[in-house]
């Protein structure tokens, strides 16, 4: 799953021992060091949650709010509402805290030989205040039901059972290949809620058909990096029973039929999707390698899912007239 600075062992370590020597001087010198060290411990944690949230895939989750609503809505004054932006600003940050929360604390042991732990995300710290703020996460997770209608909670029910289920015994998706890539569907669901919410209706089954495929071939190749960290700790994805050469072909296949699922809602929608085919076949080809490709996806995420949204503003508010 889906990325910031992180800390190297031995950065932990030594900030660790920097932290009790911290401790020792503030129990000698009185409640004034040791309420700062409280104030350094609390900004620490709270520089750790924003790791832990993966800033760089923010939008995998709130990008498909602002499609759903766009794709949704009616009339262009329907845009913002208190339950268009509170979904926003779920999906944007606790969502993202909760989903890799979860995530991180379940890999504990995995993500000590996950040399992408040593770069840009972090290994998980099992304190009270960032186990509080991911369990909070998920109560706001549920507390989503009380603002949209009965025809969204699918979505949103199946966002957070797939979002646990993903990495948490008993299921823990992601150690079963198939069932680790399918499980990923979970990232279109924010999107399905927000349009059901905002029209009153259920999305296109096509246009859910082409979205679960798009995150299949997402997550997959998200994973190659991971093949062999994951190999190492024993751990049996879709990737590593394929090896690289064949998820290559694996994320192509779900990408050509995202495409054509989409074509069937809107040839647009399907020449657009058609970039992922050609950006992966292109990685494959390419002396690029995965692992620094794999950091570029947000972006092609971002720029694809802007153009998305967009399509679904003119809907309602042409481009004519915008220019005019």
């Amino acid at each position: 799953m889906s990325d910031t600075v992180s800390e190297s062992d031995t950065d932990r370590r030594s900030a660790d021992d920097h932290a009790d020597n911290d401790d020792d001087t503030a129990r000698s010198a009185g409640g004034s060091e040791t309420d700062g060290t409280g104030r350094r411990s609390l900004a620490d944690s709270l520089r750790y949650l924003l790791v832990l949230s993966r800033p760089r895939f923010w939008l995998y989750l709130a990008g498909p709010v602002a499609v759903g609503v766009t794709y949704g809505i009616g009339d262009v004054s329907e845009l913002f509402t208190p339950t268009t932006v509170a979904l926003a600003a779920y999906f944007l940050v606790p969502a993202n805290v909760f989903l890799y929360g979860v995530n991180d604390a379940f890999d504990a042991d995995i993500d000590e030989l996950n040399p992408k732990k040593e770069d840009r995300e972090a290994r998980w710290r099992g304190t009270r205040l960032v186990a509080v703020a991911v369990v909070a996460a998920a109560a706001a997770g549920l507390a989503t039901f009380a603002i949209t209608p009965r025809v969204a909670w699918p979505y949103l029910a199946g966002f957070l059972l797939l979002g646990a289920g993903y990495s948490s015994p008993p299921v823990r998706f992601k150690t079963t290949p198939l069932l680790d890539s399918v499980s990923n569907g979970l990232y279109i669901l924010p999107g399905a809620a927000a349009y059901a919410t905002v029209s009153g209706s259920h999305p296109p089954l096509a246009a859910l058909a082409g979205a679960w495929l798009w995150t299949m071939g997402m997550h997959t190749f998200s994973a190659i990096p991971d093949i062999e960290p994951d190999r190492a700790a024993g751990i049996r994805t879709t990737a590593t029973l394929l090896g690289e050469g064949r998820t290559y072909w694996y994320c192509l296949a779900c990408w050509v039929l995202a495409a054509v699922a989409f074509a069937t809602v809107d040839l647009r929608l399907g020449a657009l999707l058609g970039v992922y085919p050609v950006f992966v076949a292109w990685v494959a080809t390419s002396s690029v390698a995965v692992d620094r490709a794999y950091w570029w996806f947000p972006a092609l995420n971002t720029a694809v899912g802007t153009l998305l949204a967009m399509g679904g503003l003119w809907r309602v508010y042409p481009l004519t007239e915008v220019l005019a």
